[in-house]
C-alpha cells in the first residue's frame, strides 16, 4: 500500500510521529529507500494517489490496488497487511471488485509512466 499513501489518507502537509520510518527514512537513512512510499517522494506518491483514487472512483483506493494486484496473471493469493478489522474488512472487499476495466488499466500505466517510473523502475 505503498506505506500508507494508498489509503488515500494522507496529503502533502500529513506530518508523521518522530519515531516512524515514514518520517525519517524518506532518503534511505536507515533502510533502503524502496521500503518507504515504495521508493518514490512523498509528495509524488500523494499526488500519484489521488490519480489512483480518481481512476478507482467509488471503489475505496486501496481495494482498488488489491484488485489490480489479484488481476494480474498467475497471481492465487494476496496477503495484504491489515492492524485492524476494519483494514481486513476493506481488504476482503477487494475481492469482489470486478476486474479493472482495460481504460482503468490504461490510465494506470499512464499514472506509473508520468509519475512513479522514473523514481522506482531501476530499483525493481
Amino acid at each position: 500500500m505503498a506505506s500508507g499513501l494508498l489509503t488515500g489518507k494522507y496529503g502533502e502537509t500529513t506530518t508523521f510521529a518522530p519515531d516512524d520510518h515514514r518520517n525519517f527514512n524518506r532518503h534511505g537513512e536507515a533502510f533502503d529507500v524502496g521500503e518507504t512510499f515504495s521508493g518514490v517522494p512523498f509528495e509524488v506518491g500523494v499526488a500519484a494517489a489521488r490519480e489512483v483514487s480518481e481512476i478507482a472512483g467509488d471503489a475505496p483506493t486501496a481495494a482498488f490496488a488489491l484488485r489490480w494486484v489479484i488481476d494480474q496473471p498467475g497471481v492465487t493469493t494476496v496477503i495484504p497487511g491489515a492492524r485492524t478489522v476494519e483494514q481486513v474488512r476493506g481488504n476482503v472487499a477487494a475481492a469482489a471488485l470486478p476486474p479493472l476495466s482495460d481504460s482503468q488499466l490504461s490510465d494506470l500505466e499512464r499514472v506509473y509512466d508520468e509519475r512513479i517510473r522514473a523514481h522506482v523502475h531501476d530499483r525493481w
